[in-house]
């Protein structure tokens, strides 16, 4: 699973750092998400999943492993 994110579709809702704050971040001064793994063990994928579907701006996806062929 690779997590891709778009910082300029980010609103600071910070759900994504609820949902799975080993993965998400945000920065200090604005709230803007900051993915701190872009490539984070299979035992978050669940989380991770989670905040793709809680983000209200849609600014999270995931790549599945096999994507880039």
């Amino acid at each position: 699973m690779k997590v891709i994110v778009d910082q300029s579709k980010c609103v600071a809702s910070g759900q994504c750092v609820l949902s799975a704050p080993e993965v998400f971040d945000q920065r200090e001064e604005d709230g803007i998400v900051v993915l701190l793994a872009e490539n984070p063990p299979e035992g978050l994928a669940g989380a991770v999943r989670q905040a793709v579907a809680l983000c209200p701006a849609q600014a999270i996806w995931v790549e599945e492993q096999g994507d880039e062929q």
